[in-house]
């Protein structure tokens, strides 16, 4: 009774709170074995960490060009360890997963190469960077050619149609991870693996780039370990742990990694410019932090797709489905709708709480968008959130949680938004 008076000065009504707690007694298992995984990988961080000798000499502070940075080069050592990859670039000057995967992309590709997403089309924000929606400096404007082979109706890859699309001009893959603003199934990484293995079997010396936002340390293996030779993300998602409060990753082959790193700075300076400006502390901290973090964020997606289907809106993963990334896509049929969960989002927040999202046209996107991020980072998609696109089928994409704790108190707040509004109507 104590812990549902709590809850009653958060906000949340008793029917709702009771609600949660049927749904979760049927959870403890999938919990545990979520918990199993993020041992493990705790356990693959570590030893990074310790191979790589990390010490406080690491966390000094660097400014201007950064030469010598001791703890920005042992971080890209400890990244390229725990992604079983030869070489990484970790940065605080990427700014963005988009930055990141552009600095990917646009590091190796030249004029006359085609770029293929053998998976549909890409995240909204990549479309004008690779010129499928016309933007100045695209790879488009560069002479780089796109093709896409889309999914099949049940979401599986066509591989016929995909080594079709395989060509003698085909340089670089692009293999998204997450369901970005779709509703399509994420990709495992064994399935990844698979597609991975099927173009190089097609072109042997094509490269393959994994966009791996929101997948990190949710499984024990990543893309990197099963074939790709760049797999990129963002510090401010699931690999940052909450502290990192900007910066992105390229982990891959040593030469991919080093075409991104004169991409990023400037031919012939690479790695070894790029002051840390004394975020070292919450880079490793972070990286530390991450499989555990994930681990909450996982449960609160579990616990969303079971309080929303069971009410009867349709989940990608649904309530049983094994889980690939943090993301849970809610079809909730209405602009309506999608403002009141992201409102109980946003009041659930220990940051703005008292905010009302609205949409709006944000940058890199063709319709408004609705957020609701009361973030102790701006735009951290691995603190707990929500968003989507005010089109139909009118998703909301509900992700993160620095705890397990605040994960659920913001579902139970959506749905308590929700019910208030007359949308949605708990069971008998």
């Amino acid at each position: 009774m104590e812990l549902e008076e709590m809850y009653g000065r958060l906000g949340i009504r008793p029917a709702v709170y009771q609600y949660g707690e049927s749904i979760l007694r049927d959870l403890r298992d999938r919990f545990d074995a979520i918990d199993a995984t993020a041992e493990y990988n705790q356990g693959k961080v570590i030893a990074a960490m310790q191979k790589n000798r990390v010490n406080a000499t690491h966390f000094a502070a660097t400014t201007g060009y950064g030469y010598d940075d001791a703890g920005r080069d042992n971080l890209e050592r400890v990244y390229a360890d725990v992604f079983h990859t030869e070489a990484a670039l970790v940065r605080p000057q990427i700014t963005c997963g988009t930055h990141a995967l552009t600095v990917a992309l646009s590091a190796n590709l030249l004029p006359g190469d085609e770029l293929l997403s053998p998976v549909g089309a890409p995240y909204d924000t990549l479309e004008e960077a690779i010129g499928i929606r016309e933007s100045k400096c695209s790879l488009r404007e560069y002479g780089v050619s796109y093709r896409q082979a889309d999914l099949k109706p049940d979401g599986t890859f066509d591989y016929d149609t995909i080594r079709a699309a395989i060509t003698p001009r085909t340089k670089l893959i692009t293999i998204q991870r997450s369901k970005g603003y779709a509703t399509r199934p994420t990709f495992s990484v064994e399935q990844i693996g698979t597609l991975i293995t099927f173009c190089k079997s097609v072109k042997p010396d094509v490269k393959v780039m994994v966009d791996n936002c929101y997948g990190e340390f949710v499984e024990r293996l990543e893309p990197s370990d099963l074939g790709a030779d760049m797999v990129v993300g963002s510090l401010i998602k699931n690999p940052g742990g909450g502290l990192a409060p900007i910066g992105g990753y390229i982990c891959g082959t040593a030469e991919c990694v080093e075409r991104c790193s004169y991409r990023l700075s400037a031919p012939g300076l690479g790695q070894e410019v790029g002051a840390n400006l004394g975020l070292m502390p919450a880079f490793y901290q972070g990286l530390f932090l991450a499989p555990t973090v994930v681990a909450g964020a996982l449960k609160g997606a579990i616990f969303a797709a079971n309080i929303y289907e069971r009410l009867g809106f349709a989940c990608v993963p649904n309530a049983t489905e094994p889980r690939h990334d943090i993301i849970q896509a809610v079809t909730l049929g209405s602009p309506e709708a999608m403002k009141a969960f992201c409102r109980g989002i946003q009041a659930a927040a220990p940051v703005d709480s008292y905010v009302t999202p609205e949409p709006w046209a944000m940058p890199g996107y063709d319709a408004e968008v609705i957020m609701a991020a009361g973030a102790f980072v701006q735009g951290s998609s691995i603190e707990l959130s929500a968003d989507g696109p005010i089109r139909p089928p009118y998703a909301v994409y509900f992700q993160g949680g620095l705890t397990w704790y605040h994960a659920k108190l913001g579902i139970l707040m959506s749905l308590q938004k929700l019910a208030e509004a007359g949308l949605a109507a708990l069971p008998e």
